[in-house]
């Protein structure tokens, strides 16, 4: 099996915090804080663009301002686990727009869901009237954000 990682540079590294920290970012902008020139950032980032390591650019969104203030991690635990289950319950929760991120998961649980609900009572739909109701859903258990004291940081690639 190839290694799927690429080899970096400081300056690759150095490129990559920064983007994390702002994308939006010119290449002038970005020439100047890594003294490159401008053309050599667009080179640097398309290559690694096109290295597959960079893989998309997003605004990040204030939930609160959105009226999404309810934060939570629910656990699922599936009865079964064949793949047909599996298959069945990602597309569920692909389907659903207040799960924003799922991963699966060793141990007691199988899913881990970051959800964001505007109410109690819409997280309180989600659980039992969308991902109780899966037939492949045993046991689900919710836990609501109180605080967020690290908000999501960029990845470490130093």
């Amino acid at each position: 099996m190839q290694d799927p990682r690429i080899s970096l540079d400081s300056t690759d590294r150095a490129l990559l915090t920064e983007l994390q920290r702002d994308a939006h970012a010119t290449a002038q902008e970005l020439s100047e804080r890594l003294n490159l020139s401008a053309s050599q950032i667009g080179r640097r980032r398309q290559r690694l663009e096109e290295a597959g390591l960079i893989v998309g650019y997003r605004a990040r969104l204030d939930p609160a301002r959105l009226g999404l203030d309810v934060q939570a991690f629910v656990q699922v635990q599936l009865a079964r686990h064949g793949s047909d289950e599996g298959s069945s319950f990602t597309r569920l929760i692909g389907t659903r727009p207040e799960i924003v991120s799922a991963w699966t998961m060793t141990g007691e649980a199988d899913y881990l869901l970051r959800v964001f609900c505007p109410d109690l009572p819409a997280l309180n739909r989600l659980i039992h009237e969308v991902l109780l109701a899966h037939r492949s859903v045993s046991r689900v258990h919710s836990q609501i954000v109180m605080n967020q004291p690290k908000g999501d940081a960029p990845l470490p690639v130093g």
